[in-house]
């Protein structure tokens, strides 16, 4: 029997840390969008919002805080692939601190298939971690920070993402839905650039809700999408 490791546990790690701003770092020069300790959190926080309001068991509404913190710990060794090495990393970490075995396979399950390219929903923490991970765009994740450097940019990711100016994951009263509510400046990106790298993860977050038995609704600009 493992010892009960909590959230703030994780977070406190020096060695956890590390490995999120690194992997943040070489996302940096390769150009990608904000994936440090902004992104973890946001991820980490929404996560464990889905399944509470969902009433599922406090450990399990931790677990997925937890696995939310960690996701991209992989980006430091490469962005592919980085959901398997995220999660083998993640495995050696929380077992030398001493988790227990079933809630450590829970946890690098939901990290090794966060990923649209060769994951799925296998887990309600593995759903959530998709659903938190997949809506989190934002302008604050775009490399540039102001509209003439995205505009010049060629990086389609920093254009969407700075092209928003709300994002909202949202669970309806009767907690048989879930909506992605988004407010785009098609000045900045028109929403065919959304879809364009967005789609297969949008896909991602339907087949994660009906595992969590919610269906999964887009909406931009007051349009229902999906």
């Amino acid at each position: 029997m493992g010892k009960h490791i909590t959230f703030e546990d994780v977070k406190s790690s020096a060695e956890i840390s590390t490995y999120i701003k690194k992997g943040n770092d070489l996302l940096g020069v390769m150009g990608f969008t904000e994936h440090g300790f902004a992104h973890a959190g946001t991820v980490s926080g929404k996560a464990a919002e889905i399944l509470e309001a969902l009433d599922y068991p406090e450990r399990v509404v931790e677990l997925a805080k937890i696995a939310g913190h960690i996701h991209d710990i992989g980006n430091c060794v490469n962005r592919h692939d980085h959901a398997q090495s995220g999660a083998v990393m993640a495995f050696r970490i929380l077992d030398r601190m001493g988790f227990d075995a079933e809630e450590l396979a829970d946890i690098v399950g939901a990290i090794g298939n966060h990923d649209e390219g060769t994951g799925t929903a296998v887990s309600p923490i593995s759903a959530a971690l998709i659903l938190a991970d997949k809506s989190d765009v934002r302008r604050s994740r775009a490399r540039y920070k102001n509209r003439k450097a995205v505009n010049l940019s060629t990086d389609i990711h920093d254009r969407v993402n700075y092209a928003v100016h709300k994002s909202d994951l949202k669970l309806n009263a009767e907690k048989t839905s879930i909506t992605l509510e988004l407010e785009i400046d098609t000045e900045i990106s028109a929403v065919m650039e959304y879809f364009e790298i967005f789609l297969t993860r949008m896909m991602m977050c339907r087949n994660a809700a009906a595992f969590l038995n919610l269906s999964f609704e887009l909406n931009i600009n007051n349009i229902k999408l999906l």
